[in-house]
């Protein structure tokens, strides 16, 4: 958290940042003023600031006077020896109203106001972040692929399939029945149209679906050979250039 403390005494300032700095390693005091004009000139610039601890009077005016020159976004926390400005602060975008001497208790409690209100985040966040790149990627990728058989067309779930494999120009699919089916598409167009999530493709020859492969055997070359839940027409052995990939794919 990034804070800028306004503040003429720089006793009190310096009070200030040290006790903010026991309630929390993660505040950072990014910035010391003593003026409205150094203020202004300072915040004119929109610096990256979280919050702003703000003294009414200052060495050459009141603070009110920042607001009419510099727009401030961060929420405010106000610090001053008088409680008669406490209606005007409020008109303004502040946090809490702190009277001096400052007692530590109620600056750790304008502290959790602020990440309370600004800080709030949903803790299943990332999780549903996650779950919506699964949906997009789930439209993103074919699910069915067209097929041919004699005079008819078919669609074949690419769920279904526990491997692909080239054999010259020709693409076959096998499904996890052992049903072999001609395709279109070749091994590098499936590349772009199948989850990556699902399929590897671990040599020239064969692209794999995660649920067949039943285990993984070290190889020579420090290369991986594949052991399929099905007969595989195509070589197992996965490319000694795709082995880093692979294993990152898996887990």
């Amino acid at each position: 958290m990034k804070v800028v403390i306004i503040e003429d005494e720089s006793p009190a300032a310096t009070r200030l940042a040290r006790m903010l700095e026991k309630i929390d390693d993660d505040i950072e005091v990014v910035k010391r003023l003593d003026s409205v004009e150094s203020s202004v000139k300072y915040l004119s610039t929109a610096p990256e600031c979280d919050l702003i601890f703000m003294d009414v009077q200052l060495a050459d005016g009141l603070c009110w006077d920042i607001f009419q020159q510099a727009r401030l976004a961060p929420p405010i926390v106000f610090t001053t020896a008088f409680d008669h400005y406490t209606l005007k602060a409020f008109k303004v975008n502040s946090l809490d109203y702190l009277l001096k001497p400052i007692d530590e208790g109620e600056l750790q409690q304008a502290v959790e106001k602020y990440k309370q209100l600004y800080l709030r985040t949903d803790k299943r966040l990332p999780e549903r972040i996650e779950k919506l790149l699964q949906e997009i990627g789930a439209t993103r990728y074919k699910e069915r692929l067209l097929i041919k058989r004699g005079q008819q067309l078919h669609y074949l779930k690419t769920a279904s399939t526990a491997y692909y494999y080239a054999d010259g120009k020709l693409c076959y699919a096998i499904d996890f029945s052992g049903n072999s089916y001609l395709l279109d598409n070749n091994l590098n167009q499936l590349e772009e149209l199948l989850s990556p999530q699902q399929f590897f493709r671990i040599n020239r020859q064969l692209m794999v679906n995660i649920e067949s492969i039943k285990k993984v055997h070290t190889w020579l070359g420090g290369r991986l050979k594949l052991e399929l839940s099905l007969p595989a027409q195509a070589d197992t052995i996965v490319s000694r250039e795709r082995v880093s990939s692979f294993k990152d794919w898996l887990g």
